[in-house]
């Protein structure tokens, strides 16, 4: 019989990375999660872990065994769900998290809608860049996300996961006002390739999205200013000390003498919403996903 909390602590080395980033997620000493896995190797008669360099690396056997670990994750959740009384009517409390965007635009009217009707569930909202939101999703520390697309994100092929297309927020050119592609109704990038650029910080899920759309126009940006928050960004475009690409999804500072000019080309970003592989048919994130669904045609003007 196969002890189903070994098993998490082996999956929970494949999702961190490290034994010592999986203790750490699941509160245990390395020593006390290395033992776990050893234990759970001797009760298979297989090796889990072997020898990479000063860490460890997962075993074929132990990839193996993690496809039907995930599986049997998922019929637990399942199970789970079955088992209780009535779940037709949402109800029970509902853990959600997006970054900032995410939150103000769809999870807060999400949540109001939510509440009016259905008064037996309550909404808790976290504000969770998109690793810490598959950590907790994983953890089973939140049952839904509001996620950006990135290249780091687990793939759409990880069965642990079942991520959706919500939306695609285009990116504007941002420009000072008076600046000579303030007019245009649609702008073409390489007419700003000899601008000062101010981009996202190194760090950013949307830095790509900026240098892809400029590497596409035949470019590289001129980077002379890097910001986190979107109104920083957006300020220092209104002192005239660069151009920038803004999602129009994020709401800047009112009355800033900036201009917003739309991108030939259809620069955007992917909005995706996920659960745990059975998370989507709790009634609650049932409801949760169609209240997203409905707000999000009309969340990009």
């Amino acid at each position: 019989m196969i002890d189903l909390r070994r098993l998490h602590v082996l999956r929970a080395v494949d999702h961190y990375g490290t034994v010592t980033a999986a203790a750490r997620a699941l509160h245990f000493t390395p020593s006390a999660a290395s033992q776990q896995i050893r234990q759970l190797a001797r009760d298979l008669g297989v090796d889990l872990l072997e020898p990479q360099g000063r860490g460890v690396r997962l075993t074929p056997a132990a990839r193996s065994l993690l496809t039907h670990a995930d599986a049997i994750q998922a019929r637990w959740e399942r199970a789970e769900l079955d088992l209780r009384a009535d779940h037709s009517e949402p109800a029970g409390l509902l853990r959600v998290s997006g970054f900032p965007v995410a939150i103000s635009i769809l999870l807060a009217p999400m949540a109001a809608r939510l509440r009016e009707r259905h008064p037996r569930l309550a909404i808790q909202i976290q504000e969770l860049e998109v690793p810490a939101s598959f950590d907790l999703l994983f953890e089973g520390e939140i049952d839904l996300a509001v996620v950006e697309a990135t290249p780091r994100n687990p793939p759409l092929s990880d069965t642990r996961f079942d991520q959706q297309p919500l939306l695609d927020d285009p990116f504007d050119l941002v420009v000072p006002k008076g600046h000579r592609l303030a007019g245009r109704d649609r702008v073409d990038l390489t007419q700003a390739a000899h601008e000062p650029w101010i981009a996202p910080v190194p760090d950013s899920p949307c830095r790509p999205h900026v240098l892809s759309a400029c590497g596409a126009a035949g470019f590289t940006p001129d980077i002379v200013h890097h910001a986190l928050d979107w109104n920083v960004t957006a300020h220092l475009v209104a002192h005239g000390l660069g151009v920038a690409l803004i999602p129009r999804l994020a709401h800047l500072t009112p009355h800033l003498p900036i201009t917003r000019v739309r991108c030939s080309g259809d620069p955007h970003r992917k909005l995706l919403t996920c659960t745990r592989a059975s998370g989507h048919d709790r009634p609650a994130v049932a409801a949760a996903l169609r209240e997203l669904r409905e707000l999000a045609p009309t969340a990009v003007a």
